[in-house]
């Protein structure tokens, strides 16, 4: 599993979620005379409308400082909450059926206040909008409900130089073949239909004792080739890319029904070789398109094996060795557009492995224990869906703690070029007075820098030296619109120079607070472009395309170890719907 550093904040943000509850006990503790409160009121979009019983929740940016608060909202949708130890914090609103309103946001990142000593923060008003919701049936050709068809609403989204497909909700076919998909925030969608699975090509094939496509029966005849349902895209194609996008508004309750038609049943053939004595081997077939995993396979104890039903389109298979001394796998990308796959050969090897150490660069005098921190492989060259390293079912795991000698290790790292981004810094970091300036300065792995080419693992092991530092550029100011107002929740991202745009640990992202301040710490040094955003669609900021639309509207910044830069940005107002 691969974590970018936007998705590792994510995975934080959600322990924090879940944590929120024991940690409102410690907060009421704080010293009244330095707390600070916020009151409020939730309401509909565009109505007005307050909204009672909804779950308020402040999260503190910086755990080892802050904390966690809830309370819900009375009947008049108001809310208030006091004792606040002081500083930033992110304000979520959640109701069923309801969402905050994000401007052509998929994820909301809720409402950033910045608290000081004794304030007290009033009239902070959230909209919350009605969801929108897709809802159909799935049919046959014939007009029969399909169930247990798997529909899937997605959203097209880019990162590290890749679009991608990502999912945003699910739901199967009941026996009428009907399915709803719920909770959706406002947005383009693509929707995609995923058979169920079709038995009576597997009941065909039963006793045959090769793979071609069609086979003679009795008379000499020759059969026509087994046929099963194939994933249909709205509207109505089995290409991916002729599928078109439904744009969802809020509140919307959109049917969209699906006539699934049978098309041709091809299969993978092969064999996993070079098995270790006394192993055995399991295969998984991942599609790119669905983000499913299939385990279906048919195995045979030579090794050989078969997938069958296996619709058109781009695949990762995985074979993982079963009862070996160490983790083996293989994996491979396939493309099927027409044709079965014959005599593919999977060879597991066993990963690689990487020893180092880290090591704390600060001018502070405080003592820093390196257990506070954390690290990640990152693929450097990952595929289209980035499934280079899909390693289900093996010990790999991209994210690793520092022990607090400063060692770390990673094991059965499969093959791959990577490199590695610095997380964490808890209670010990925020004593020493930097919070989150800390950056990796340098990666060298056996005498060689590996900081930006990436270390390159195969087999075997491998050492890895790192130098953390503490003065990383801290880059912040204020966002205005045109006629000088400070914006709030602006995003604003630093993107770096050209050769480094594939690198997703080198962007910095963050957002305004209540005055329109914003707050970029631990910046690498190096040449960037700032962005002020009013709102940007996910992570498209990754995209070579969206960023050229808006040349010339960004500041560039050069970020110096140890600088502090204060500028003031004029946002980037959000395009008028068409």
């Amino acid at each position: 599993m691969k974590l970018s550093s936007l998705k590792l904040s994510s995975l934080f943000l959600i322990l924090l979620l879940g944590a929120s509850a024991a940690a409102q006990g410690a907060n009421g503790s704080a010293k009244a005379a330095a707390s600070a409160a916020i009151e409020g009121i939730v309401v509909k979009d565009p109505t007005g409308e307050p909204v009672k019983k909804a779950l308020i929740e402040l999260i503190a940016e910086d755990q080892a400082a802050g904390g966690d608060y809830t309370t819900v909202t009375g009947a008049d949708g108001s809310f208030r909450i006091e004792g606040i130890i002081p500083g930033r914090y992110h304000l979520f609103a959640e109701r069923t059926g309801l969402l905050e309103k994000q401007k052509h946001s998929s994820e909301s990142t809720g409402r950033v206040l910045t608290l000081t000593v004794r304030q007290e923060l009033k009239d902070v008003q959230i909209r919350l909008q009605a969801a929108a919701i897709l809802r159909g049936r799935v049919t046959d050709e014939d007009g029969d409900p399909l169930a247990s068809a798997q529909v899937s609403a997605m959203r097209q989204t880019f990162s590290s130089g890749h679009s991608r497909w990502q999912q945003v909700g699910s739901e199967r076919t009941n026996d009428l073949g009907e399915y709803r998909i719920a909770g959706l925030p406002a947005g383009n969608y693509y929707v995609a239909v995923d058979p169920p699975p079709d038995f009576r090509s597997l009941i065909e094939a039963v006793g045959k004792s090769d793979g071609n496509a069609a086979s003679v029966d009795k008379t000499g005849a020759d059969k026509p080739a087994p046929t099963s349902y194939q994933p249909t895209y709205y509207p109505g194609t089995t290409d991916r890319s002729q599928a078109s996008a439904v744009p969802l508004h809020a509140g919307d309750d959109l049917p969209l029904n699906f006539s699934l038609t049978p098309g041709p049943s091809l299969s993978i053939r092969g064999s996993v070789v070079h098995l270790p004595p006394r192993s055995s081997a399991s295969i998984m077939l991942r599609s790119h398109d669905f983000n499913l995993v299939l385990n279906s396979a048919e195995m045979h104890q030579d090794g050989s094996f078969i997938f069958r039903d296996v619709a058109p389109g781009s695949y990762t298979i995985l074979a993982s060795v079963e009862n070996a001394s160490a983790p083996m796998t293989a994996q491979q990308t396939l493309q099927l557009v027409s044709n079965s796959v014959e005599g593919l050969r999977l060879a597991p090897q066993t990963g690689g492995s990487i020893r180092g150490h880290l090591r704390l660069e600060s001018k502070s005098n405080v003592q820093i224990d390196t257990g506070e921190f954390f690290l990640t492989l990152h693929e450097a060259d990952p595929d289209e869906d980035g499934m280079s390293s899909f390693m289900g079912g093996t010990a790999f795991n991209a994210l690793t703690h520092v022990a607090p000698d400063g060692s770390f290790e990673w094991k059965n790292v499969p093959a791959g070029n990577y490199y590695v981004q610095l997380a964490g810094g808890g209670s010990g970091v925020a004593a020493a007075g930097v919070g989150t300036s800390w950056f990796l300065k340098s990666a060298m792995s056996d005498g060689r820098d590996v900081t930006e080419s990436g270390l390159n693992v195969g087999g075997g092991a491998m050492s890895l030296d790192l130098l953390a530092s503490a003065e990383g550029a801290v880059i912040d100011g204020v966002v205005a619109d045109h006629k000088g107002e400070p914006v709030i929740n602006a995003v604003i991202v630093a993107v770096p120079e050209p050769r480094l745009r594939g690198r997703i640990d080198r962007y910095r992202k963050t957002v305004t607070d209540q005055s329109g301040h914003f707050s970029l710490r631990g910046t690498p040094p190096g040449e960037y472009t700032l962005y002020a955003w009013e709102s940007v669609d996910g992570e498209a900021y990754y995209n070579p395309e969206f960023l050229r639309a808006y040349q010339g509207q960004g500041s560039a910044v050069h970020a110096a170890e140890g600088e502090h830069r204060t500028l003031q940005l004029e946002v980037i107002p959000e395009p008028e719907e068409q």
